[in-house]
């Protein structure tokens, strides 16, 4: 769903409403009647009749389908003799008069399958230089729409006193676009919506990647910066009339706005004040810059501090790491204040244990997130490392080197001392990085924001890291896929199959974290007691925590397992039974094989085996942390090998599956995906690749001159 538009507000107060349909939405590539399109326009026009609102119509169209009818009709006309000579373009005002007739049988038959009445006005300019008519035409709609009828309005083309009316733009109106700009103000309309075959209004052809859809059409702003594409591939006069007749209306106090007729429910979602296509209102010159520029702003702002950043020595980035940590021990008392405070502010407002557990900043975290800092200021410097280096041909030398992806944008919810750790790894990287936190950690993350912000000097700016604090601005910057350059959700399932679903950028993340436990037969119990008790208490709420419990079945009702159950219930764990263990232990079904409970609670399930085991978690778990325990080294190998999950591990705990503690510094995520970075991503997933060739003059010229040798060289 779009997300809200706040300068839209005016929409909850709109009664009637004007809807102009283009000729491109009605209307195939084809030139044949879209009707699966039409017959969904005019559903939400009966949903919007019944819900109160007055709805009147402005088609186009007509002379487009007659001209399909009478190509039809004198193809089966002509002889084939006919058909070798030159062929005449159709008179657009007979195409018009075939056309009219047919278009609105089609919206009578539509309207009456939906019980709904429509009717037909077909007028021409010269009708409107007649004020009696200008009365009478009032007078009708008013009687149309207290009947509860949707009137249809057609500039009647086939009468019109214009010479070419499909071309000459003279008149009170000259096409249908300006005809319901006219009758917007003639009838008092609250709203005016042009529908056309693409979003809305962009800065220039959207056909170039470029060119950006505008939201808020600003004439002092947009009037000299917009750049026209080719018109309408059916209708008259395209974007380019559109905007006209949108400025005309909009200057007469009708709002307006132009969206995609070829979108689903574009109807009512513009009329649920959602930010979809583009607004024109008289007073738009006078409201707040839009959020949409804003973003925009922060995320160029970010990527020019990060060029600016990667143009340091390592030494100098290394410095404001250390700076950074030095910071954040300083105002470690500021930063707990500002935590309590979110803390209290969730327990008020009832959120879940295992949310609250994520949010607290415990004693000590302060300190050790100061010290993964410092771990990743004393790593190797990351950018600019010669990977690879070829002799191309003689004197001519390719350098496969490591350089930064660009922009991030990371959203993650709950946790504040993530803000830390991935915004010191976009130091430490080269990136440039935009962040949104979860609400309900605010204040936190405001205040590790200002500290680490704080910390950056002035020769790679504090704009190298910006904090997003509204979740409005998320919908903007999905869009931004020529300023952004990834994408990682930190957080809910639900959150990042969203955030997959609503852009272009890549996205890399993992959407659940249902991590495994298998006890094989052979196991040394102790030791699996250790394990399965630290992978499930140690930190509930993390994605590397135990979710399922697997056990041989050879270990049911054993002494050994029993230990282990019960302390884990001892611990405080609520245990939950997949169908072959509850028959044996008794324990409640839990409610899914695939569940992750982040919380004091896990399921235990009985396999056959390891390859039992293997198959369980292929087709329950999310691909994230999985562990085997055993002492037969051939069980181990096989699972090793064969699980196919981005961290799988032997006789030890789950939570090892971290980047601190994998060595990486820090982590911005653990990745489930299989492209760019796999598993905890820590700097080496957030850098990519390029190529430096140095030569000394060579050209191709066919090859003719150059011979390849293609020979490695030792690094540099």
């Amino acid at each position: 769903m779009a997300s809200a538009d706040p300068n839209r507000s005016f929409i909850k107060d709109v009664k009637r409403i004007i809807i102009k349909v283009g000729t491109a939405v009605i209307t195939r590539n084809d030139g044949r009647l879209a009707l699966g399109r039409i017959g969904s326009l005019c559903e939400q026009v009966k949903d919007l009749n019944a819900q109160g609102y007055e709805v009147i119509m402005v088609t186009s169209g007509a002379v487009g389908v007659g001209r399909q009818r009478l190509r039809y009709r004198k193809l089966v006309n002509s002889s084939f003799a006919d058909l070798q000579k030159p062929q005449m373009e159709l008179d657009g005002k007979a195409c018009a008069a075939v056309g009219q007739s047919g278009l609105m049988a089609l919206y009578d038959m539509l309207f009456t399958q939906l019980d709904v009445s429509s009717s037909q006005l077909l007028v021409t300019d010269s009708d409107f230089d007649n004020s009696n008519f200008r009365e009478r035409l009032r007078e009708t709609v008013e009687s149309l729409l207290e009947l509860r009828v949707i009137p249809i309005f057609n500039e009647n083309d086939a009468i019109s006193t214009r010479k070419a009316p499909y071309e000459d733009s003279s008149g009170i109106f000259w096409d249908n676009d300006s005809l319901a700009g006219l009758l917007a103000l003639e009838l008092k309309a609250d709203l005016l919506v042009l529908l056309s075959d693409v979003d809305g209004l962009y800065s220039g052809p959207p056909s170039e990647p470029s060119s950006k859809l505008i939201h808020t059409y600003i004439k002092e702003k947009h009037y000299h910066e917009i750049t026209f594409g080719d018109k309408s591939r059916v209708g008259r006069g395209g974007m380019t009339a559109k905007v006209q007749a949108a400025v005309w209306a909009s200057t007469g106090g009708v709002p307006v706005v132009i969206t995609s007729g070829c979108a689903s429910q574009s109807l009512v979602k513009v009329l649920r004040g959602e930010k979809i296509g583009t607004l024109f209102h008289k007073n738009a010159s006078s409201w707040e810059p839009s959020k949409d520029a804003s973003v925009r702003e922060m995320a160029v702002a970010a990527r020019d501090c990060s060029r600016r950043l990667q143009n340091l020595s390592s030494e100098e980035r290394k410095k404001i790491l250390l700076d950074v940590a030095d910071a954040l021990e300083a105002n470690e008392d500021l930063i707990r204040s500002e935590n309590e405070a979110d803390v209290a502010a969730a327990h008020e407002a009832g959120y879940e244990s295992a949310l609250v557990a994520r949010l607290t900043l415990k004693p000590g975290k302060i300190a050790s997130l100061a010290k993964s800092v410092r771990t990743l200021a004393n790593m190797e410097d990351p950018i600019n490392e010669i990977l690879k280096r070829t002799e191309v041909a003689d004197g001519l030398v390719l350098e496969k080197t490591s350089c930064p992806l660009g922009v991030l944008l990371i959203i993650f919810e709950s946790r504040p001392d993530a803000l830390v750790q991935i915004a010191s790894l976009a130091i430490r990287s080269g990136n440039g990085l935009l962040l949104k936190g979860g609400k309900e950690a605010m204040r936190s993350n405001a205040i590790l924001h200002k500290v680490i912000t704080n910390a950056i000097p002035d020769n790679v700016g504090e704009k190298l890291i910006g904090l997003i604090t509204t979740r409005d601005e998320i919908a903007d910057l999905l869009k931004l896929d020529d300023v952004i350059d990834l994408v990682i959700p930190r957080g809910s399932n639900k959150l990042v199959a969203q955030i997959k679903a609503s852009t272009k950028i890549p996205v890399l993340g993992h959407a659940d974290g249902v991590c495994h436990v298998y006890i094989d037969k052979s196991a040394d119990m102790d030791m699996a007691k250790r394990i399965v008790v630290d992978a499930k208490i140690d930190y509930p709420a993390a994605c590397n925590a135990m979710e399922t419990l697997l056990v041989h079945k050879d270990l049911m009702k054993t002494p050994e397992l029993d230990d282990i159950l019960v302390a884990l219930k001892t611990a405080g764990v609520n245990l939950y039974c997949g169908p072959v263990a509850h028959k044996i232990l008794g324990y409640p079904k839990a409610d899914s094989l695939h569940l992750e409970y982040s919380s004091m609670a896990c399921t235990v399930e009985i396999v056959d085996d390891v390859q039992s085991a293997i198959d369980h978690i292929h087709r329950y778990g999310s691909a994230h942390t999985d562990c085997v325990v055993t002492t037969d080294d051939t069980v181990a190998e096989t699972f090793l090998r064969q699980v196919d999950s981005a961290a799988v591990l032997y006789n030890a705990s789950t939570r090892f599956s971290d980047g601190a503690r994998f060595g990486l510094g820090a982590e911005v995520g653990i990745s489930t995906g299989r492209i760019h970075a796999r598993g905890p991503v820590g700097v080496e997933g957030l850098l990519t690749t390029r190529w430096l060739l140095r030569g000394k003059g060579q050209i191709v010229n066919g090859d003719k001159d150059v011979v390849y040798t293609h020979k490695s060289l030792p690094l540099q």
